[in-house]
């Protein structure tokens, strides 16, 4: 796919004077903003309405420029040389000198750190004198963006420039695995866990649903699109609009595909995007039909699931 580069300057010159826009990036789009700012950072939970016990995962461009921050280690070279750039986040040390805001990190010394690939957000990191904060560009707790109309929907002239990347190609957001002391994973995302474990050849220990916050995407309630979800459902209710993996010739009213046919990448990336449709199509319930529970399709459902936390 071809982009549009011209709009990076803009992006810069809004970005140099603290304040914050939306940048693509290959999982969903991201609010993004000064790292080493704590004026800026403080816009971005301002604006998401994010509260600030929640840290952000930073935006670098390579390892150069992460160690101006971060302590490195051999776990993380290993899953660096082969998977970044790409959908996977680290949680690392930071160092005594580090510049990054406290806000960014809620005073924990430890950072999530992310290396993005989408072309256009890379060619902005590497015209910056600083790394982004970019969680994703969403109200807190609701659906994530995974294309410039979304950013507008959630948004709209609240946000001063929105650099437009196109859809984004993987629609969910990154793996977080933790690398300090033993390696843990965090949050389940767009690269696989069979993947991570084959590089470490090591057990990979969970703490998807810590009672303390050590990284995004660990709250009870995300990912919801304000509207009741129900799971695993075979039949829906009357008024419902419901969401199946592939087409089905059984039901034929108030269906939402994921994939032409069945394919798990394919529903990923068009879950949110499902979501939000259904949304403005004014259902006031979602039922979901059962997921296949392996590769991304474990994503899936714990996007789901946190979804269906929804009782408004």
């Amino acid at each position: 796919m071809k982009y549009n580069f011209s709009n990076i300057k803009k992006a810069k010159k809004i970005l140099d004077k603290k304040d914050c826009i939306a940048i693509p990036t290959e999982t969903v789009y991201g609010l993004a903003a000064n790292a080493y700012s704590d004026k800026a950072v403080k816009k971005i939970f301002k604006l998401k309405k994010r509260p600030h016990f929640n840290p952000l995962i930073v935006h670098y461009l390579d390892l150069e420029d992460l160690i101006k921050d971060c302590e490195i280690n051999h776990n993380f070279i290993k899953l660096y040389k082969k998977f970044s750039p790409g959908p996977i986040t680290y949680i690392l040390n930071l160092k005594k000198n580090s510049k990054i805001s406290k806000i960014v990190t809620n005073k924990q010394n430890t950072l999530a750190v992310r290396f993005p690939k989408h072309l256009i957000t890379r060619k902005l990191l590497k015209d910056l004198d600083y790394p982004l904060a970019a969680p994703s560009a969403n109200i807190s707790t609701g659906v994530s963006s995974v294309c410039y109309r979304d950013v507008n929907d959630e948004f709209g002239k609240k946000l001063k420039f929105i650099l437009d990347g196109g859809r984004s190609s993987i629609g969910l957001e990154s793996t977080i695995i933790s690398l300090v002391n033993k390696p843990k994973i965090l949050r389940l995302g767009g690269l696989s866990l069979s993947k991570i474990k084959k590089v470490l050849n090591k057990k990979l220990i969970f703490k998807i649903n810590s009672a303390k916050i050590l990284s995004p995407g660990q709250m009870k309630l995300h990912y919801s699109p304000g509207l009741p979800i129900r799971l695993n459902v075979k039949k829906p209710k009357e008024k419902e609009a419901f969401i199946l993996l592939k087409k089905n010739k059984k039901f034929t009213k108030n269906i939402y595909y994921l994939s032409k046919n069945g394919d798990l990448k394919e529903a990923a990336k068009n879950l949110y995007f499902t979501l939000r449709k259904i949304k403005k199509d004014k259902f006031d319930s979602i039922a979901v039909e059962k997921i296949r529970n392996l590769g991304i399709g474990k994503t899936i459902n714990d996007r789901l699931l946190r979804a269906s936390k929804f009782n408004g």
